[in-house]
């Protein structure tokens, strides 16, 4: 059955929300969290006792934790406020040259395939609205929307919970009395597993490839600092 002419199709046709920045942080964060703090425990255990790994794994959650979240923050909104000095040069060069910028407008409509006529048309209906006009440009020259930027409490928020669920997962053995190494490097990859799966679902990428995409990463960086480890204990005794 086809929609009626005019009638937006939206019974189908939907997109998930990807202007808020949390899915970023959140996927960053916990793979950030699983590979970190299981390739850290690998590597102290190689070398020390289960209280170490403890120890060791606990002060990694926290560090590594406060660290992405601050980082998260930061570069969220160094970018938002990035955005907001373009917004501010555009927005001087439309009292400026206010011709010069209807004519640019008018060029890039007709790089999308436009004719002049319909292409100034357009731009004198955007341009009728100065803060239209001005999210209107920068989407065309910078790609960028100034209304949908992201917000860096949620960003920070998100990489700060998921990098604390991803970093205590390895550590679940070792919290439960069970000081076995390989107890926490399979909760681990267990936890890269379905870290891999669920970003799968908003992606709509195939859930196993993602899944054991995660793995394999991950398995390189915890095998890597597992031997490093190995060394630095062997050459110290």
């Amino acid at each position: 059955m086809t929609a009626p002419t005019g009638v937006p199709h939206t019974s189908t046709h939907r997109h998930s929300d990807v202007t808020g920045g949390w899915l970023r942080a959140a996927t960053f964060g916990a793979m950030d969290g699983l590979v970190s703090n299981t390739a850290l425990i690998a590597g102290v255990a190689a070398a020390a006792s289960a209280h170490t790994v403890v120890i060791s794994g606990v002060a990694g959650l926290l560090a590594g934790a406060f660290s992405m979240a601050l980082g998260e923050y930061t570069s969220v909104t160094t970018a938002n406020e990035q955005i907001e000095s373009e917004v501010l040069v555009e927005r001087r060069a439309f009292r400026k040259h206010p011709q010069a910028e209807r004519a640019e407008l008018v060029a890039m409509l007709m790089d999308m395939g436009m004719t002049r006529e319909t292409a100034k048309k357009a731009t004198d209906e955007v341009h009728r609205d100065e803060n239209r006009a001005l999210n209107f440009h920068l989407v065309q020259e910078l790609g960028v929307d100034p209304r949908e930027k992201p917000s860096p409490w949620i960003a920070a928020g998100s990489s700060f919970v998921m990098f604390t669920i991803g970093a205590i997962v390895p550590l679940i053995p070792y919290l439960l009395g069970f000081e076995s190494l390989w107890a926490g490097l399979a909760c681990g990859g267990l936890g890269l597993l379905i870290a891999g799966g669920v970003a799968a679902r908003f992606t709509r990428r195939p859930i196993w490839f993602a899944s054991v995409r995660q793995l394999a990463f991950g398995a390189v960086a915890i095998a890597a600092t597992y031997l490093v480890g190995l060394l630095v204990g062997t050459a110290v005794t």
